[in-house]
């Protein structure tokens, strides 16, 4: 591998930064055409130990290159010093599996959110509840490399997508709020659209016109708000424990 060749494909894939990210991103079937180590022999003895069912993939995978090669193809090195390029999956695709009805799984709207470690926090949990998918709205792009990195690779167990709220797909739309109904009381449906209001504003008000049904978290009196990965968790446990479950 040369830099040369590693910066024509950076142009159009996701860096996957981190032994983690690679591992989940291969797990879930992710096209890898490049992948760095500082210390190739570490990085297999921690799929080892961590991923035997990558170990294999990952020999294949895994080039050997100096720490200042790979401190130059990334910017802020991961600890494990690996790091690799993924092709993105196709928009088409996964426009077609947020529309598909009936959906076994809700999908998560996160209206216009504002910070990079968050969205990626809030798919990473969302792909361990097996949704449908994490769509944003706003300026926020899913799919920066800082959201990667917080997502830990997980972009590729989910449909991970940006749209307009007149976008969103189908399904009964239930928002978070704080003057919305208790959720403890509500059964959320399957093919439910969950939405989060930005960290700082909340929902905007494009949002709230769309909303069917405003739901509130149970929160102590004089607490302001949770952390929107906090919220979203909060929301899929319910979900899973009214009649949703993880899929295999």
């Amino acid at each position: 591998m040369t830099l040369a060749s590693w910066n024509r494909l950076a142009e159009t894939s996701v860096l996957l930064d981190g032994f983690h990210a690679l591992k989940h991103a291969v797990r879930f079937g992710a096209e890898v055409p490049v992948a760095v180590a500082v210390d190739r022999e570490a990085a297999l003895a921690l799929a080892d130990e961590l991923a035997p069912d990558v170990r294999d993939a990952l020999d294949g995978l895994l080039t050997e290159v100096p720490e200042p090669t790979y401190k130059s193809l990334v910017p802020r090195p991961h600890p494990t010093a690996v790091a690799a390029l993924a092709v993105r999956p196709s928009r088409a695709a996964g426009l077609g599996k947020l529309a598909h009805t009936p959906r076994t799984a809700p999908v998560v709207v996160l209206d216009n959110p504002r910070n990079l470690g968050n969205a990626g926090a809030v798919i990473r949990l969302a792909a361990g509840f097996g949704v449908t998918g994490v769509v944003t709205t706003g300026t926020l792009d899913p799919w920066h490399p800082t959201v990667v990195r917080g997502g830990a690779g997980l972009h590729f167990a989910t449909v991970v997508e940006r749209l307009t709220v007149p976008e969103l797909p189908p399904g009964p739309l239930f928002a978070l709020d704080p003057e919305g109904d208790d959720i403890r009381g509500v059964k959320l449906p399957d093919d439910a659209v969950l939405a989060f209001g930005s960290e700082r504003s909340g929902l905007s008000a494009e949002l709230r016109a769309r909303t069917d049904h405003l739901l509130s978290l149970p929160m102590r009196p004089q607490v302001s708000s949770y952390n929107l990965a906090t919220s979203v968790a909060m929301t899929l446990y319910h979900w899973s424990l009214t009649g949703g479950a993880a899929r295999a």
